[in-house]
């Protein structure tokens, strides 16, 4: 039994030709796409939404977000999402398919960008004056290029999305004096490294010994680079991404408890409980009551 639904790009394009890009006014979408996004929901491309007036509640993989004015955005296909938001509420919203954007840019890979890539990043920027009117340019500008039939108009899209992402993670790693030097970049790319062989083993292997190893480096090394980018442990990363499957798994699968244990490698029921509830606050009956309701 699946209790989420899981949307496509066609389900909100309205014209006889769809389209792998799919643009609109916050205001516009709610109104297109009322009927398949009035629950929490799915999808199978990546967004982005930029809220420009209203307040509001975003949930975003069981995590909830404040909206307000300035409230940027990102999801990954597969991410649960919902929200609740006021009658005023407006902004932009685009999303895009992977093949749309990845066939153009031989070397560059939406997971590449950490709002995509990282399940351990945070979903949403809240962005200064500045950078609000900075993005509010760049969203209004996809927009007119979207109804447009110009010459290279993918092209032109995809350099405005582009723009859109490398300034949000900018804006995202700024913080991290790090970044701008070697080793920073060296910390970046051992971090996606990692997070990319837990998506593939974390279901198997929960020992930080393991990744380590895989990668070449020490478990305390492994633990430096994770606080350093996430700050987290190593350990939390890989048992958050665990506790995020089994929610998931929760919500969609018409299993028993103890089959998603087992589903996600624990032997011990009592156990799979303990780690789930020290992670999200609450037991797998308790999650399901709340967000089954």
């Amino acid at each position: 039994m699946n209790f989420i639904s899981v949307l496509n790009i066609d389900l909100f394009q309205t014209g006889k030709n769809p389209s792998d890009f799919y643009f609109n006014t916050m205001k516009n979408h709610l109104v297109v796409g009322h009927k398949h996004i009035e629950k929490p929901h799915r999808h199978d491309f990546y967004a982005a939404v930029l809220f420009t007036k209203g307040i509001g509640i975003h949930e975003i993989d069981f995590q909830k977000y404040e909206v307000s004015e300035g409230s940027l955005f990102f999801l990954s296909p597969g991410q649960i999402h919902s929200w609740e938001l006021s009658g005023d509420i407006d902004g932009y919203i685009f999303f895009c398919s992977q093949e749309y954007y990845e066939m153009h840019y031989v070397n560059q890979k939406l997971r590449n960008f950490p709002f995509f890539g990282s399940v351990s990043f945070p979903r949403k920027l809240q962005l200064d004056t500045e950078e609000l009117q900075k993005n509010i340019h760049l969203f209004q500008e996809l927009g007119k290029e979207h109804e447009q039939k110009e010459i290279m108009k993918d092209g032109f899209i995809l350099s405005l999305m582009s723009q859109v992402f490398i300034n949000a993670t900018r804006l995202f790693t700024k913080d991290f004096d790090i970044q701008a030097s070697s080793a920073g970049l060296s910390y970046f790319k051992h971090y996606q490294d990692f997070e990319s062989l837990v998506e593939q083993h974390f279901t198997e292997q929960k020992s930080i010994a393991y990744y380590a190893n895989l990668l070449g480096i020490s478990s305390k090394h492994l633990n430096r680079i994770v606080q350093t980018i996430v700050q987290k442990t190593a350990t939390e990363v890989i048992t958050e991404r665990v506790v995020l499957e089994a929610k998931r798994m929760l919500m969609y699968l018409d299993e028993s408890l103890v089959e998603i244990a087992f589903r996600l490698g624990y032997e011990e029921y009592s156990y799979f409980v303990r780690v789930f509830r020290k992670s999200s606050g609450m037991t797998p009956t308790q999650f399901m009551r709340k967000y089954k309701a």
